[in-house]
């Protein structure tokens, strides 16, 4: 688990994914938010989902793909809110 917590930790982009995803949210919706580009933020979406932290919602769909924490993700969330900051 630490290594988890270690590799979002290690990614000041991935951490800022991750503490936006608390809903379904559009990739571009949280590079707005974070003052970055769409192809920074897909990038760590990408890793996160690699590291099984964050799943697609609709993967079918070409245009707007929603993506959301997985269990595993939102624990990991919560271990670095109490205090891996």
């Amino acid at each position: 688990m630490i290594e988890l917590i270690s590799f979002v930790l290690r990614g000041k982009i991935r951490k800022e994914v991750m503490f936006r995803l608390t809903k379904p949210t559009h990739p571009n919706t949280i590079a707005k938010e974070i003052c970055t580009h769409l192809s920074t933020t897909s990038r760590a979406i990408k890793e996160l989902m690699d590291k099984k932290l964050v799943k697609c919602l609709n993967p079918t769909d070409p245009n707007y793909k929603l993506y959301d924490l997985t269990d595993l993700g939102r624990f990991v969330l919560e271990e670095i809110k109490k205090g891996y900051q």
